[in-house]
């Protein structure tokens, strides 16, 4: 009875809120949406984009360098390259990579990969199709589905090997003639002025070069030695991911992965072809034992172990003890501070990172990819660094809605999934579970935030104000008794204390008020001819109609 109550209040105020907010969210969506309609749906130039000037510099055959060929580096290079324009991107290492993240790609990051045209880079590598998570704490499940009714059926989630995935990206941008992909280490940026005019490289040989163009977009991944001269590169590591490789197992349900939520860490797997099944286990920072005097494998197997799924727990402990399996890699967060630098620009994980326990990094870039695309459309010449730069600036801003809600949801939620030891924190975790299990707008609106079909910072702040509720009440009822308020208190404490710092780094007022924000209405510079063609719908026309108008749609 009490369980109801609680339910049916939360459900009136959350509903009333949840109006007020999706009404405000659709209305800044239709604004920004207009915004990058009417700059794509100019027409693209033909010929020429760089002005001759007499330099070196003005005359190269390169529009656009690109340092990095991730994931955000070649769809950018495919999209502009599809665009006319004359790319150049220079890569560290053409081998293919070998890391244990990047490998969860979001239906909302899949949508943004058909909308760059790019949905065949999944095809021939063995991926898999990703429905959602299967949360375990204290032998119950929670289910958490991604919300894919209203789509078509070959909407959702794909889970695969980063490296495969990278060389399909790779192989499909360098197939255009005016695309070029040269390995090089990129040493530091050439600045003349205030003003980025290309890079210095070292090539596979050695050899040290100079590649010029009127804009350099940097995108060299979370270990960039670039961020430093173009944002402010405070990164936190809160934890570290320790990565194995199972086989000879299956997950309990088909599609869908699993999080296990336990002391001292918690535990997640997915599959990553049609044969392994990739686990992550989340350790504190100060906690990591070491690899190769054998901690590491101590501590997984006495202290992991006993919390892994019974179907999984062999395949667990052969992973363990095979040579080079287990691999650790930095979990890093840090939220994006871009200086403002006439001739270069700055996007992915170079930028801005976030907790890698949700996997929405790769979402978040080629949702980056898609804004930068649209923006850089219109543009006939690239010549003028600084009204470039100008017009550029509303990227920041436009970029938020994905970026700051899957940003703040992974970044909360590792703290959440970790705390197990903590009581305050323990009864955080038993409210979030019971939250998902109220089901409808509830279960469904949180996964559509973090699948990234539904990224809106004002959902984010109605569910929290939802999780409160149900959370308070669940510590009221039956009586309020001066305990129970004061426990209702800490609750709310605990909760705003995680929240509201990664809220605040992410920028309030780019969040919530984006229409405050000068840049947001910055438009394409009309110097070298822009041609504009006034239907708005051009925007969209190569792409596939897959996403639905708004998120109460989805809801």
């Amino acid at each position: 009875m009490a369980e109801q109550y609680i339910v049916g209040v939360g459900a009136v105020i959350a509903s009333l809120l949840g109006f007020l907010f999706l009404y405000c969210n659709s209305l800044i969506r239709f604004r920004g949406l207009s915004k990058l309609k009417r700059a794509a749906s100019m027409e693209f130039p033909k010929g020429n984009s760089v002005n001759k000037t007499g330099n070196s510099e003005g005359v190269g055959t390169t529009d656009i360098i690109i340092v990095g060929a991730g994931v955000a580096g070649a769809a950018l290079a495919y999209s502009l390259g599809k665009d006319g324009r004359r790319v150049r991107m220079i890569e560290r290492d053409l081998n293919m990579p070998n890391r244990i993240v990047g490998e969860l790609l979001y239906p909302g990051g899949y949508i943004k990969l058909i909308e760059l045209g790019l949905e065949d880079c999944v095809d021939e590598i063995d991926a898999q199709q990703f429905l959602g998570y299967t949360l375990y704490k204290d032998g119950k499940e929670t289910l958490v589905s991604y919300p894919l009714e209203k789509f078509q059926s070959h909407i959702s989630g794909r889970t695969s090997h980063n490296g495969r995935f990278v060389q399909r990206l790779r192989k499909k941008a360098s197939s255009l003639h005016n695309v070029t992909l040269e390995q090089g280490t990129v040493t530091s940026l050439i600045e003349e002025n205030g003003i980025v005019k290309g890079v210095h490289y070292k090539n596979k040989s050695g050899q040290v070069l100079t590649a010029y163009a009127p804009l350099t977009i940097v995108c060299d991944g979370c270990f960039s030695n670039l961020r430093r001269s173009l944002c402010y590169p405070k990164v936190d590591i809160p934890s570290y991911l320790v990565g194995l490789t199972l086989t000879n197992c299956n997950l309990p349900k088909k599609n869908y992965g699993a999080i296990i939520l336990g002391h001292p860490s918690p535990i997640i797997l997915y599959p990553v072809s049609s044969t392994e099944i990739r686990c992550m286990v989340d350790v504190p920072s100060e906690k990591v034992p070491s690899v190769s005097n054998g901690e590491m494998a101590c501590y997984l197997k006495t202290q992991v172990a006993p919390k892994v799924l019974p179907e999984l727990y062999n395949s667990f402990m052969s992973a363990i003890e095979k040579k080079g399996n287990i691999r650790i890699m930095p979990a890093k967060i840090m939220a994006a501070a871009p200086h403002l630098t006439p001739g270069a620009l700055l996007i992915g994980d170079a930028l801005n990172m976030r907790h890698a326990i949700t996997g929405g990094g790769m979402t978040v870039a080629l949702s980056d990819v898609v804004i930068l695309r649209d923006l850089l459309r219109p543009l006939h010449d690239l010549s003028d660094a600084f009204t470039i730069s100008k017009y550029l600036e509303s990227f920041y801003t436009l970029r938020k809605p994905m970026s700051s809600t899957i940003n703040i949801l992974a970044n909360v939620l590792q703290k959440v999934f970790s705390a197990s030891s903590n009581p305050a924190m323990e009864n955080l975790q038993h409210t979030f579970l019971g939250y998902l299990r109220l089901g409808g707008m509830f279960s469904y609106g949180a996964s559509a935030m973090l699948s990234g079909l539904c990224p809106s910072p004002l959902s984010l702040a109605f569910h929290f104000f939802s999780i409160a509720i149900y959370g308070v009440g669940r510590l009221l009822l039956p009586f309020p008794s001066p305990r129970r308020l004061w426990d209702g208190a800490k609750f709310l404490w605990v909760a705003s204390s995680i929240l509201l710092p990664y809220i605040y780094s992410e920028g309030i007022r780019q969040m919530f008020f984006p229409l405050t924000v000068p840049a947001y209405y910055r438009t394409p510079p009309k110097k070298g001819g822009i041609k504009y063609s006034s239907p708005l719908h051009r925007l969209r026309r190569n792409q596939t109609n897959v996403l639905p108008p708004n998120c109460a749609s989805i809801l």
